[in-house]
Parts: structure tokens; C-alpha cells; sequence
């Protein structure tokens, strides 16, 4: 399954659009004031998606292993340096609202954190490469 995110920015408008397969949704991204990029930042999306993804998996781990779930919360935190550097001291935490015994509750995070697709691309340093236009 491919996944693709598109930015298209100018003076003119700013459109962003996410792709799973044939599934596109666009999404609710301002511009800067001065219209030029996005008024959020790649480093503030890079954390949403750590923590978008960890939510996304844990309730399919949850339901996978028939564990109830009535909520979750995911805070994802790094520092970023300086320009040009790659960010550091990545880390995360999650809240998980349950019925289930705090056992099930903690071996369901450290599952979900085992299986995580994100965490896990970062964690194996995949190469990112400019292809040509």
C-alpha cells in the first residue's frame, strides 16, 4: 500500500491532501500569514504522525486482542537543534483509558509500541531521497 502527502503552495492558495491507496482527504492546513508554506510546521506534523499512528494502532491492537478501550491520549515530544539538524530526544507517552486490569492495560502499550509502523520507520533510519522532477 502506498502513502502520499501533498503540499501545493503559492500566493494564490494553499491545499494539502493525504493518500492511502486510492483513498485522498484533503486537510484543513493554513497558510503562513504571508502565504508562503504552511502555518504548521513539518516537525509539528512529524510528531502528529508518531502520535496519530501509535492511537490508530493501539485501538487495532486493542480490538485484535479484545481488550476494551474507551479512550487514548498520545503526547509526542523532540527537539529540534537547529536549522538543518535532525531532531533529537524523540519521545512519547500514552494515556489509555480501559476497564481491563493495568496489566493488560501496560501489555497492550508495549505490544502496540512493538508494532507501531511510524516509530518503527524512524527507529530503522530509512534513507529519504530527493527524486528528480
Amino acid at each position: 500500500m502506498e502513502i502520499s502527502a501533498t503540499v501545493k503552495s503559492s500566493r494564490l492558495g494553499h491545499a494539502v491532501s493525504v493518500r492511502t491507496g486510492e483513498n485522498t482527504q484533503e486537510l484543513a492546513v493554513p497558510a503562513k500569514p504571508t502565504g508562503q508554506g504552511s502555518a504548521v510546521n513539518g516537525g509539528e506534523f512529524l510528531l502528529l504522525a508518531l502520535a496519530t499512528c501509535y492511537c490508530n494502532d493501539l485501538y487495532r491492537e486493542a480490538a485484535r486482542l479484545e481488550i476494551p478501550v474507551d479512550g487514548v491520549e498520545v503526547e509526542a515530544t523532540a527537539t529540534f537543534p537547529g536549522v538543518g539538524l535532525a531532531a533529537s530526544d524523540i519521545r512519547y507517552r500514552v494515556s489509555v483509558s480501559s476497564p481491563a486490569p493495568p496489566s493488560v492495560v501496560a501489555e497492550l502499550i508495549r505490544r502496540t509500541d512493538a508494532v507501531a509502523e511510524v516509530h518503527n520507520t524512524i527507529r530503522s533510519g530509512v534513507p529519504v531521497v530527493l527524486a528528480s522532477a
